[in-house]
């Protein structure tokens, strides 16, 4: 089975990792999972002090977009963390592959 993979990598501002990181340990990793949203793996990145990604899964393309759609567009988000998250960071990137459920399970923590 082929499961559309997103990574996400954050570019932070300076000295701002650990105060993000503990953002999505206490608020944004708990919402996540009340939208059933399947978060294969996160963190710091290892190569330098301003990275951070976050790797998803989902069902297809669509899937992501539906999901994405009503997590990013609902009120929890957006009255809830999103401000302090959105703040720290000064870019991001995704990418989308296609992987098989071994792989998947590999990349989760």
């Amino acid at each position: 089975m082929k499961h559309t993979i997103e990574i996400r990598s954050y570019n932070l501002k300076p000295g701002s990792r650990g105060q993000f990181h503990r953002l999505v340990l206490e608020q944004s990793m708990p919402m996540l999972k009340r939208w059933n949203v399947d978060v294969v793996a996160f963190g710091p990145s290892p190569h330098d002090e301003d990275s951070y990604y976050l790797i998803r899964r989902y069902d297809s393309l669509a899937h992501r977009v539906q999901s994405q759609d009503a997590f990013y567009g609902g009120d929890e988000w957006k009255k809830g963390p999103r401000e302090a998250i959105v703040s720290l960071i000064v870019s991001d990137t995704s990418i989308v592959l296609e992987l098989d459920d071994a792989t998947v399970q590999g990349l989760r923590k």
